[in-house]
């Protein structure tokens, strides 16, 4: 997997006044990674996470995933690249609470035209993967916020995503969860085949430092782009 993105801008209106969300971004994101993004409110995270996962296209500029440049899909194409190609993990976990564990991670599979019987081992499977096997029948109101984030992060891999987004992951989770949140983003970019890519974007250092590359974001532009230990 690689994820390029070439002079990117992204402009709003505040008032009467244009801002530059992104203002000229160039990146390059390959498979195999653990990216964290960090910036303040206003810097433009958000906005780029946005582009990453085709949820918004750019004013100007080009986003090119696997030589495919996303921003020139019609809304129709966007939908499916999203659907097959982009995992998301949310700081809210955003499950279902009238559905099991299983049956969350199985969602998206269902949605798409799977046999249940299939999409639920598919479903068990990442669960253990997230050390959740145990809780496969159990209702998210009957789990602690790190075992619904264990959940949330499975079932944003169950389409098998080459880019899998995380924005605040452990922003409601106490250390040593959060700790186990990171271990499991790390093991799916560092997995054997090293294809998949992981962006998760956190204003905590102390996660970003669990991260193989953290880059920083001033102004709507990438401010700083180092390999973690080599000066954060």
């Amino acid at each position: 997997m690689s994820l390029h993105l070439n002079r990117v801008v992204k402009q709003y209106s505040a008032g009467d006044q244009p801002v530059r969300a992104l203002d000229g971004v160039d990146l390059t994101i390959e498979g195999g990674q653990f990216v964290s993004l960090v910036a303040p409110s206003g810097a433009g995270k958000s906005t780029l996470l946005h582009m990453l996962g085709a949820l918004d296209v750019p004013d100007s500029g080009s986003v090119i995933f696997d030589g495919v440049d996303i921003t020139r899909l019609s809304d129709n194409e966007q939908s499916d690249f999203r659907r097959h190609e982009v995992g998301f993990v949310f700081q809210f976990f955003n499950l279902l609470p009238t559905m099991s564990a299983w049956e969350n991670v199985a969602v998206p599979k269902l949605l798409d035209g799977m046999p249940i019987r299939k999409a639920k081992a598919d479903a068990l499977r990442l669960l253990d993967m997230v050390g959740m096997a145990d809780r496969a029948e159990h209702r998210p109101a009957q789990l602690s916020g790190g075992q619904i984030q264990r959940i949330a992060i499975a079932r944003a891999l169950v389409m098998n995503p080459a880019l899998l987004i995380a924005d605040e992951p452990t922003g409601n989770l106490d250390s040593k969860t959060s700790q186990t949140v990171l271990n499991i983003l790390a093991d799916i970019a560092h997995d054997s085949e090293r294809t998949r890519a992981v962006v998760m974007a956190t204003h905590d250092l102390e996660a970003a430092r669990n991260t193989d590359r953290v880059i920083s974001m001033l102004d709507g532009r990438i401010d700083t782009d180092v390999l973690s230990g080599s000066g954060l």
